[in-house]
């Protein structure tokens, strides 16, 4: 059997590593920011050639674009016949998701 105080640092030691893993997640969450991609709903409807503006909210939020593109109001843009091209215009892939 172990002793008590061997047992406080390893379940110390899961319970850091819970937050650590915990306060990532958060932190990704909070960064998906879709009004920030408003500057590109002309280029993803119409599509217009996209501003630069609307390039650099992409590649801010590359890492969102599978949560954009799940969201029942948000996935009519990402999922758009233009979408595609958008990226690809603004050197990025379209999200595999």
């Amino acid at each position: 059997m172990m002793n008590n105080k061997h047992q406080h640092p390893a379940l110390f030691i899961i319970f850091m590593a819970t937050l650590v893993l915990l306060s990532s997640v958060q932190v990704t969450m909070a960064a998906c920011n879709a009004q920030s991609l408003a500057v590109c709903v002309g280029a993803f409807l119409n599509g217009s050639p996209p501003t630069q503006a609307c390039c650099s909210g992409l590649r801010a939020q590359k890492a969102c674009l599978c949560q954009f593109k799940k969201d029942p109001s948000l996935g009519r843009y990402v999922n758009s016949p233009n979408a595609k091209k958008v990226l690809a215009t603004c050197g990025l892939p379209y999200p595999a998701c």
